[in-house]
């Protein structure tokens, strides 16, 4: 079954759909970065497939301020199993400097509302709070941190402290906020988290209601903005990261020390949109390729893809796309559901995703082991 018969398409993607993958950083300077932002660092990246649509000094260590609390957000939510939970703050989370939620001493409050406090209000007692609940210690809590943006390939990043206030020693890049940002999107809860315009922490043991609203006015003002979230200190400066969802399709925008954060992140996500392409190339569970002959009938060979991909490109890089299909070498008796082949999406002569096909029919009898000679793409739109 591994043994594999290889049946390559090189599809110049002029008039057909496009698509792509991978972790590839593939940055167009189509316009002078100069130009397209006054940010120190800026980073555009369309979420799924993670490339850069635009760039600028992307991969230089700076102080991000509050932008810092994205990776506090997913790091709670991937080692707190109950958001209800009611935690008691400790004294070590009263009185943090910068933003606050104004948390007391012996308050007792959901982990929930501590991280809509984290992220519409910026609440650096919150990002105390919920290092100690999650950590133990606001030291391991950060270790966590910084291993899991390790992980997802945020190479240089260090944080020392859950909320962003500087340090020599806290800093990040605009291409690895950008990543790190992506990663976190994928996760539902932080998705709402960050999308929320207006949150009331109902009133605790020691205080009334609070009422949040998100920091970030692009929510109301920016076509299909889901967050994600603002910072400043002096040293930082201004920065933003911004996240947008049309038809589909994300893409995070990174400014880091930007006078004009908001209107500079609103000019360069509606600039992605329109001069990129992201109409996809492999759709999820939708039916792909082939014949086979079954009972000396001929048939389709209906295969499919668990997930859905597409890659960006601009007009003029179409034909730099290129499918190349890897069948295994089938027998008979294949079943319903069994893995048979991949796809595989190049930009660039560059490996940018690979995708497992499977069967959507079983096949009693495959008479012809030459069927493929005769190939249909069913792509057409």
């Amino acid at each position: 079954m591994k043994t594999r018969l290889k049946i390559i398409f090189s599809i110049a993607l002029c008039c057909l759909i496009f698509a792509g993958v991978g972790f590839n950083t593939l940055s167009v300077e189509k316009v002078e970065a100069k130009a397209l932002t006054s940010a120190k660092s800026m980073c555009v990246m369309e979420q799924n497939s993670k490339r850069v649509l635009y760039s600028k000094d992307m991969n230089a260590t700076r102080p991000n301020a509050s932008t810092t609390k994205i990776a506090t957000a997913i790091t709670v939510l991937e080692n707190c199993d109950n958001l209800d939970e009611v935690i008691t703050v400790n004294n070590k989370s009263v009185g943090v400097e910068g933003t606050s939620i104004y948390l007391r001493k012996g308050e007792q409050i959901s982990v929930k509302d501590l991280l809509y406090g984290l992220m519409l209000r910026s609440g650096n007692d919150s990002a105390v709070a919920l290092a100690y609940h999650v950590g133990g210690t606001e030291e391991n809590f950060v270790k966590m941190m910084n291993e899991l943006v390790n992980n997802i390939g945020a190479k240089n990043t260090h944080f020392v402290n859950p909320h962003g206030l500087d340090n020599s020693e806290h800093y990040t890049t605009a291409y690895d906020l950008a990543l790190i940002t992506s990663y976190a999107l994928a996760n539902p809860t932080f998705a709402e988290i960050v999308s929320t315009k207006q949150y009331v922490i109902e009133e605790t043991n020691t205080s009334d209601k609070r009422y949040l609203t998100n920091k970030n006015r692009l929510l109301n003002s920016l076509d299909g903005c889901i967050g994600v979230k603002t910072g400043f200190t002096s040293k930082a400066g201004r920065c933003l990261v911004t996240a947008t969802e049309r038809d589909g399709v994300v893409v995070v925008c990174v400014v880091l020390n930007c006078g004009p954060m908001f209107e500079e992140s609103q000019s360069l996500l509606n600039r992605a949109y329109d001069e990129y392409n992201f109409s996809p190339i492999v759709v999820k569970d939708e039916p792909i390729y082939n014949e086979y002959y079954i009972d000396s009938k001929r048939g389709e060979l209906c295969l499919y893809a668990k997930e859905t991909y597409s890659f960006p490109v601009l007009e003029n890089e179409k034909d730099k796309l290129k499918v190349v299909y890897s069948l295994y070498d089938l027998k008979n008796n294949v079943e319903e559901g069994e893995e048979v082949g991949e796809i595989s999406v190049f930009y660039d002569n560059q490996l940018q995703k690979t995708l497992k096909l499977y069967t959507i029919n079983k096949i009693d009898v495959l008479e012809n082991q030459d069927i493929f000679n005769s190939i249909k793409l069913q792509w057409e739109k």
